[in-house]
This record gives structure tokens, sequence and C-alpha cells, in this order.
């Protein structure tokens, strides 16, 4: 049964790479069936946090905020692509979570992370954890780092590197499990 996963970007810089492992994973949710929007920060222009979604009064949030809300509600999992800065989130990607709370509960989460450089941006993965976590989302076990992205990705997302396809499929793997598994139980409720 298909899966709704929004693939939320986490960078907003005029020299982005991280587009290419969006446009990447997008694809590889596509071809297994899955809807993947892209959630594009850059493209929402999201104020700063002043008001959460849900602190607005009915009908009066910012569109970008509406149609992200209507978007996360009707999701199976997440899946964040975040760059590493100063070995955390990125301040693009914690402002465009940060909006929303109850529309994560119960679904789960992967982070896909990613440098220019050798680590591939796992350091922010661990404090990200932890926030998908505090919000209701847990992230999968695995994550999927990639180093030196520009190498690894062009521009339109095709991958050049061979093991990141099979990285790609495992990873899916999880997470499609994951999403199918708590699916199944907030059809049958949720404990609040």
């Amino acid at each position: 049964m298909p899966l709704t996963v929004p693939v939320i970007l986490g960078s907003v810089r005029t020299d982005r790479i991280g587009i290419r492992a969006a446009r990447f994973l997008v694809a590889q949710l596509e071809a297994r069936g899955h809807a993947a929007p892209l959630v594009d920060p850059a493209e929402l222009a999201l104020p700063l946090l002043d008001r959460m979604f849900k602190e607005y009064p009915a009908g009066t949030a910012p569109e970008p905020l509406q149609r992200c809300a209507v978007l996360f509600r009707r999701a199976d999992a997440f899946l964040i692509v975040t760059a590493e800065y100063n070995h955390g989130v990125p301040p693009a990607l914690s402002n465009t979570l940060d909006h929303f709370l109850e529309e994560y509960f119960w679904r789960p989460s992967a982070i896909c992370c990613y440098s220019a450089g050798q680590f591939g941006g796992v350091r922010a993965a661990m404090p990200l954890r932890a926030m998908l976590a505090e919000m209701g989302m847990s992230s999968i076990p695995s994550l999927l780092p990639i180093p030196r992205l520009q190498k690894a990705v062009d521009a339109e997302g095709v991958p050049a590197e061979p093991w990141l396809t099979s990285a790609a499929a495992r990873f899916l793997d999880e997470l499609e499990w994951h999403a199918e598994a708590l699916r199944d139980r907030r059809r049958r409720g949720t404990p609040y």
C-alpha cells in the first residue's frame, strides 16, 4: 500500500547541495510507488518562528503553513535531509520543523545527512534525532549519510556512486517497515 512521505530539506543557502540528496530520495520513494512531496524551506519562505501553526486561529495561518499542515497530517512518515552546521541542525530545518507538533505524532522519521567532506553530516544527525523524538516522530535506527555529496549525486539527483542506491534501498526498506507498522497502529487509535 503506498505511503505518503514528505521529504523535508533543511537548507536555504544559495549554493546548497542538499537539494541533490532530496531529489535523489524523492525519486527513490516515487519508484517504490510512494508519494514523496518535497518540502523546501527556500520555497516556503517561512518567517522565523513567531507562532506555531496551532497557535493561529482556524483559517488564519499563512498559506505555506496551512499547506504543510494538510500534508503533514496525511503523512505516514517523514524523511529529513540535513546538512551539518557547526556540528548541529541547520537553522532553516529547525525553523521549518518547529512550526508544527501534533502533525508529527505517531509517525516515524528517517534522517539522510550529508556534507561536502568525509563525515557525511553525521554530527548533525545526533542532535536531530533527539529533536525529532521530542516532536513525536522518532527516527528509525539507520541513517543515510552521504559524504562528498557534490560527487556522489548530480544536480538532478542521479547517483554517481553505486553504493548509494543500495544503501538507500536498505534505508528506505527500514523506513517503510516502521511507517506501515505505525500507520496500522494509528488506525486502531493512539494513547492520546
